[in-house]
């Protein structure tokens, strides 16, 4: 008989990996002028967005068909007044889209969960799911 294995990954449903604070994740400046993935090392706790574009408004999806068809939200941008970052998004991603403005920033938290338990048979981070594209 073997050693007993007790070194066991964190899952989706893992809820202490959302308990603790995110590790921190910053990428800023980003040219969404065309479609443009965002990727993150480990799922995300959270993710907020910053448009700083002064003109263009920002589509945010979960795959690249929802920023090309109708699965995504808009971040406004200065040009429309006040602060023009998204909420804080608590969702479960591997990656985001971007489409719009050629200057984006996005922060995020993540947990230690490997991206690979948001890919479906469809693709990355939800693809194929009702409201992502």
């Amino acid at each position: 008989m073997g050693i007993p294995n007790w070194n066991h990954e964190a899952g989706l449903n893992h809820a202490g990996a959302y308990q603790v604070s995110g590790r921190p994740f910053a990428k800023g400046g980003i040219d969404a002028s065309s479609a443009v993935k965002v990727e993150f090392p480990y799922v995300t706790r959270w993710v907020t967005i910053i448009n700083n574009n002064g003109s263009t408004v920002c589509k945010v999806g979960f795959s690249e068909a929802g920023v090309g068809g109708t699965n995504y939200f808009t971040v406004h941008n200065k040009a429309a007044g006040g602060q023009a970052c998204s909420v804080r998004l608590e969702v479960k991603v591997g990656e985001i889209w971007l489409s719009g403005p050629d200057d984006v920033d996005v922060v995020a938290g993540l947990t230690t969960i490997q991206t690979r338990h948001v890919k479906t048979d469809a693709g990355d981070s939800w693809k194929g799911e009702d409201g992502v594209g």
